[in-house]
């Protein structure tokens, strides 16, 4: 068990009293959060400054394309049960934000990091977790991030004899080529909506088989693990076979299946699989995710979706026809520029939903649903968008930096 912080060496406390006053001045001059440009200076200062500040934590790393944000924000919740826990609750997931988040838990017994997928390896051999969640693989940001597969085998070779438990989605492939590197791997029957990234075997290149929930590659051997922790329904089964009810306030089956690996991977922080999914229950909102906002006294959901499983799993739960839609799409630095994932999405689910096109490539988006054979318009912003569209709850999905900007223009 992790203890008490121990006194900080005077270049670190620099390091890190550099790194605060460089975030406010950020904050100051309304610039975000500050987290990124204060933990770059604390780590220019300090490069081992990282590790320093882990070294009296039970830290536990979440890493996924999708989910991870609210995973961590379930799991940090699920935790609190059994002491104090520092985040990076609002997503700031790369080594400067991570370093950032950490200087301000001294006082915290655990540590819930999010960590963007290019850097899990390199983060995890600087703290030291004592647990890595798992949860997907797929397609996204190709001009930044490495193709499924290649990230897969990083994470495999870069976790590989980890003294981590590995808390690993059983049901994507992906996943489970790289976790089976590590010695000592939970199990969990999460589910995968998203196929597309996983059908051939991450072993040996073959095609998998899959029938009904199982998976294997013919030629290989190379097959889905047995489980120990499943979500089943409404419900988290833990390896006795107990079955949980998840009572959760976010919507859709993306966020149970959140709520099963948080689960299974607080039980191995000691806290019972009843206690916390209760306490998962106060998450009404992640960082503005799913929140309900006033808009032109029009009741708005703001929704995020980055890439196509995310965009998936978002019309799963958006409400039905004719509830109005409204679609943003940019392609910034923080995006990805390349927009060609947009024909990785079926918008044809959207069919009978009244739709309005934003954004900084709302015209590629405009292509796109075109082509879907979909009834659509085309507006200059937000507030043409909210007034134009009929009468209900509209759902506002939108990509990464476009969430922000919606964000911004509601206040929230």
């Amino acid at each position: 068990m992790a203890g008490n912080a121990e006194p900080l060496s005077p270049r670190a406390k620099l390091a890190v009293t550099a790194g605060k006053a460089a975030a406010a001045v950020s904050r100051a001059a309304g610039r975000g959060s500050g987290s990124v440009i204060g933990g770059r200076v604390a780590l220019k200062l300090d490069p081992d400054l990282l590790a320093r500040l882990a070294t009296h934590l039970d830290v536990v790393l979440v890493s996924a394309t999708n989910g991870k944000t609210t995973t961590t924000r379930l799991l940090a919740e699920a935790l609190r049960a059994n002491g104090e826990v520092v985040s990076n609750a609002l997503g700031a997931n790369m080594p400067a934000g991570i370093t950032s988040a950490l200087a301000g838990g001294s006082e915290a017994r655990y540590g819930v990091i999010e960590v963007d997928e290019k850097y899990l390896a390199g983060v995890a051999r600087d703290v030291k977790p004592k647990a890595i969640a798992l949860l997907n693989l797929s397609r996204d940001q190709l001009d930044r991030a490495a193709e499924t597969r290649m990230l897969a085998e990083k994470w495999r070779e870069g976790l590989a004899g980890s003294d981590a438990v590995i808390i690993a989605n059983a049901d994507d492939p992906l996943i489970t080529w790289a976790a089976s590197s590590c010695p000592t791997v939970v199990w969990v029957a999460a589910g995968q909506e998203w196929k597309d990234d996983a059908w051939s075997c991450p072993s040996c290149g073959g095609v998998l088989q899959r029938p009904a929930e199982d998976w294997f590659c013919g030629e290989c051997g190379f097959r889905r693990p047995t489980t120990t922790w499943a979500l089943s329904g409404d419900h988290v089964i833990d390896p006795y076979g107990s079955a949980w009810p998840i009572q959760l306030q976010l919507p859709g089956r993306a966020n149970k299946s959140n709520a099963a690996v948080s689960a299974a991977a607080a039980a191995a922080f000691g806290v019972d699989p009843k206690v916390a999914l209760e306490r998962m229950y106060k998450v009404q909102a992640v960082a503005g995710r799913y929140d309900v906002v006033q808009f032109h006294d029009r009741d708005v959901r703001l929704l995020l979706a980055k890439n196509p499983a995310g965009w998936l799993e978002t019309f799963s739960l958006i409400d039905g026809p004719p509830t109005p839609v409204i679609l943003s799409v940019n392609a910034r630095g923080a995006d990805g520029t390349d927009t060609s994932w947009l024909w990785d999405v079926d918008y044809t689910r959207l069919a009978g939903h009244p739709i309005r096109v934003i954004g900084d490539r709302k015209l590629d988006l405009a292509v796109r649903l075109e082509v879907a054979g979909l009834d659509f318009q085309v507006c200059q912003d937000f507030d043409e968008a909210v007034r134009t569209s009929p009468a209900g709850r509209i759902e506002a999905i939108a990509n990464y930096t476009a969430f922000q900007d919606l964000r911004r223009r509601v206040g929230n």
